[in-house]
C-alpha cells in the first residue's frame, strides 16, 4: 500500500499543527454535534475560540444564546425568514451598546462561513447539503473536523481533489477510533478495518419480525440520543453503510479489508487489525465530546472532555457478526461505494427520501432498503468519478429523491392493499 496516495484522514500528518489557542468555526451549532462542540470550547477556553455559528434556523434562541456565552463575530442561518427572529433575540441576549455578531442568511450562509478566517471549521451539519461547507472549508486552506459523513460520501472524488494530506480530521466516533488506532502503524502494516455497529434497536431480530416495527420501535435507540433520521439510520444500518464508504475514501483502505462487526455496548467504537495478527481498539463509554476533541485538538488530547471507564466495575463486551439478510444496508453500499460517481449520492438521497416516508407513517421500515436498492439498480453505471462535478452530484440527487418517492408511494399503496 506505499505506492498508494496519502490518505484524507492520516494521523501521522497532519496539516497544520498550530500550537496555542484555536479559532474554530462550528457549522450546525444547534444540533447534537454542536451543542456539545460549544460545551468543550466553553470548558477549555484557553485551546479552543469559537469565532462563528452557523445553523439552519430552527432553534434561533439557542443560537443567540450561544453567540452570547461565546462572543462570536458571526452567526449564520439557511433559512432567510428567521433572521427578524434571530435579530430579536440576539439583542435580548446581548446588553445595551453592546455589538451583535454580524447576521449571515441564506442557503450560501453556512458554506460562506466555512471559508472564513480560522483554523478549524467543524462540519456538524446533518446531510448532503453539508458538501459545500466541506469543499469551501478545504479550498480555503481550514483544517476539517468533519462530522457531516454525507459531503464526503456523495462527494467522495470532490473532496478528494481538494484536500491535502491530513487536512480532514474525522469526528464520528468510529473514524475517530480508526484514526486513533492508526497512528500505532503504517499503512503497510494494516490488514483490515473493523467499523463496530451497537446493532440499533432491532439487533437479533429477523426480517419478518422486522416487517411489523413502528416508528417508536425504531427510535428508541438502546446508546445513543440522536435526531430521528440518524436513529432510524442506526436501526436499518444504514449508518454503517455510509461508515464503511467513510473509511474507505478517509483511509484509502480497500473495501474487501473494511468489516462491520455487531458490538450493543457501544464501549469498542472501531479496532484496527494490523498484518502480525495485533488488533488495536479504542474504547470509552459512549459520549460524542471524545470524538469532537480528536477533531477540534488533534495532536494534542483535551484532558477531560469525556468520561473514562471505573475498571472497578465488572463489564462484558460482547462482538456478534452482522446479519446481512435482515441488515441488507451495508452491502448495498458496499456496492454503491464500489461503483463510485453518482452512485452514493443516489444511494444517500434515496434512503433521505424514504426515511421521511417511513416517519410519517407512509412506508413500512423492511420497505426502507427494498426501496433503496431498487433506486441504486435503476440508477445504473454512474457519471465518472473522475469527471464528478458538483451539479452532477445535485443532479444525480434530485433524480433519486423523485424516483424514491415514487416508488415509495407505490410501495405504501401496496401494503395498505
Amino acid at each position: 500500500m506505499s505506492d498508494r496516495p496519502a490518505p484524507l484522514a492520516d494521523p501521522h500528518l497532519l496539516f497544520d499543527p498550530a500550537a496555542g489557542r484555536r479559532d474554530i468555526v462550528i457549522l450546525g451549532s444547534t444540533g447534537s454535534i454542536g451543542t456539545q462542540a460549544i460545551d468543550l470550547a466553553l470548558r477549555n477556553p484557553d485551546r479552543f475560540r469559537v469565532t462563528a455559528l452557523s445553523a439552519a434556523g430552527g432553534r434561533v434562541a439557542l443560537l443567540a444564546e450561544q453567540a452570547r456565552l461565546l462572543r462570536v463575530e458571526k452567526v449564520a442561518v439557511a433559512r432567510e425568514d428567521v433572521v427578524p427572529a434571530l435579530k430579536e433575540a440576539l439583542s435580548a441576549q446581548f446588553g445595551p451598546g453592546e455589538t451583535l455578531p454580524e447576521i449571515l442568511a441564506g442557503p450560501d450562509a453556512a458554506t460562506e462561513l466555512a471559508a472564513s478566517a480560522c483554523h478549524t471549521v467543524l462540519n456538524g451539519i446533518t446531510g448532503s447539503i453539508g458538501l459545500a461547507p466541506t469543499l469551501a472549508a478545504l479550498r480555503a486552506g481550514r483544517t476539517l473536523a468533519l462530522a457531516n459523513k454525507e459531503s464526503l460520501i456523495v462527494g467522495g472524488p470532490l473532496v478528494k481533489a481538494l484536500a491535502k494530506p491530513g487536512q480532514i480530521i474525522p469526528v464520528d466516533s468510529e473514524h475517530a477510533a480508526l484514526f486513533q488506532a492508526l497512528a500505532a502503524g503504517t499503512r503497510a502494516d494494516v490488514r483490515k478495518l473493523v467499523v463496530t455497529a451497537s446493532g440499533g434497536p432491532f439487533r437479533g431480530r429477523t426480517r419478518a419480525e422486522l416487517a411489523k416495527v413502528t416508528v417508536e420501535d425504531a427510535l428508541a435507540h438502546p446508546t445513543w440520543a440522536m435526531g430521528p433520521v440518524i436513529t432510524v439510520n442506526s436501526a436499518t444500518l444504514v449508518n454503517k453503510g455510509l461508515e464503511v464508504i467513510e473509511a474507505h475514501l478517509l483511509y484509502d483502505i480497500p473495501f474487501e479489508q473494511i468489516e462491520v462487526v455487531v458490538h450493543p455496548q457501544s464501549y469498542v467504537h472501531s479496532m484496527v487489525e494490523f498484518t502480525d495478527g495485533s488488533t488495536l481498539a479504542q474504547a470509552t463509554p459512549p459520549d460524542m465530546r471524545g470524538p469532537i476533541a480528536i477533531g477540534l485538538g488533534w495532536p494534542q488530547r483535551v484532558p477531560d472532555a469525556a468520561p473514562a471507564f471505573d475498571w472497578t466495575k465488572a463489564s462484558t463486551w460482547e462482538f456478534f457478526p452482522l446479519d446481512t439478510e435482515a441488515f441488507p444496508a451495508v452491502g448495498i453500499a458496499r456496492h454503491v461505494g464500489g461503483l463510485g460517481g453518482t452512485a452514493p449520492a443516489v444511494f444517500n438521497a434515496a434512503n433521505e427520501e424514504c426515511v421521511e416516508a417511513f416517519l410519517a407513517g407512509r412506508l413500512p421500515f423492511t420497505a426502507i432498503m427494498d426501496t433503496v436498492s431498487a433506486v441504486v439498480d435503476e440508477h445504473g453505471t454512474p457519471q465518472s468519478g473522475t469527471s464528478l462535478t458538483v451539479q452532477d452530484v445535485l443532479e444525480a440527487e434530485a433524480w433519486a429523491r423523485a424516483r424514491a418517492r415514487e416508488m415509495a408511494a407505490r410501495a405504501a399503496a401496496e401494503a395498505r392493499a
